[in-house]
């Protein structure tokens, strides 16, 4: 169950605009914790447990990448699932995101519908790899009777 995530983007508009997306895509009961750059972040997720992350690439003092650099060699803190929002990054970029543990990298603009799909894959990743059959018609629309089970 996701109860507590992170997101970091440089942009307080981005930021809120991730927020809503996350809450009508079913998260509105989770507790969001706002990073304006990956060291805030890693700052956040040493206080609290975060069972996701959501982060931009481009940031000061800290981008997205090496983010997932310093999430990976963490104990504490490379098991977390991590969503990478972004408009740039190239094929070798997103190489090594994945290497580094994302689980999944979403092109901007971001959507309900695509960040429904983008939770399922975390929940799966949560729960291992039986949870497909569980998730299925699991994606909390708008008028699916439905509930996401995150």
């Amino acid at each position: 169950m996701i109860k507590n995530v992170v997101i970091a983007d440089d942009s307080a508009l981005a930021r809120m605009f991730i927020r809503r997306c996350l809450e009508i895509a079913g998260l509105g009961e989770a507790n969001f914790i706002e990073a304006s750059d990956g060291s805030e972040a890693i700052s956040c997720m040493k206080k609290i447990k975060a069972d996701l992350l959501v982060t931009d690439l481009t940031m000061p003092n800290m981008n997205g990448v090496e983010l997932m650099r310093k999430i990976a060699v963490s104990p504490r803190l490379s098991g977390t699932p991590v969503l990478v929002v972004t408009s740039a990054g190239n094929e070798e970029q997103r190489r090594e995101l994945m290497e580094l543990g994302v689980t999944r990298i979403l092109s901007k603009p971001i959507s309900p519908p695509i960040l429904i799909e983008a939770l399922q894959e975390v929940n799966r990743t949560l729960r291992g790899p039986n949870a497909d059959e569980e998730d299925a018609g699991v994606i909390g629309v708008p008028g699916e009777s439905a509930e996401p089970k995150w």
